[in-house]
């Protein structure tokens, strides 16, 4: 299973940004898909998950309504809508995946998922 995270840059305070996470080896139909992220000195956190059976999605507080999680299945990827950045959200953003549908109690633990992506880089500059 091979995860590939795209479409981070440099953005200012309050811009969007997308990035995406294409998945290949593991239908996501299956899967539950999250994303976290990691500023320099601080531990990962959990930023958004979203398992594709029952559509149930969840979100950190601190992105909660700035933040959305998309799936394509016919593509097996997901893509995480970020608006109204702050420099808070700069991070190296991780994707990752477990194969089966995590109960929405578990979504945010990143002990659950078996596999990760590269990261890519979000700067959110004032």
């Amino acid at each position: 299973v091979q995860l590939q995270a795209s479409g981070g840059g440099l953005v200012q305070v309050g811009d969007s940004l997308r990035v995406s996470c294409a998945v290949s080896g593991r239908t996501l139909s299956t899967s539950t898909l999250a994303w976290f992220r990691q500023a320099p000195g601080k531990e990962r956190e959990f930023v958004a998950a979203f398992r594709w059976r029952g559509g149930a999605t969840i979100f950190a507080d601190s992105v909660k309504g700035r933040f959305t999680l998309s799936g394509d299945g016919a593509k097996n990827s997901a893509t995480l809508q970020m608006l109204s950045l702050k420099p808070e959200d700069a991070a190296v953003y991780y994707c990752a995946v477990a194969p089966r549908g995590l109960i929405v109690g578990r979504m945010r633990f990143g002990g659950e998922y078996e596999y990760w992506g590269q990261g890519t880089l979000v700067t959110v500059s004032s």
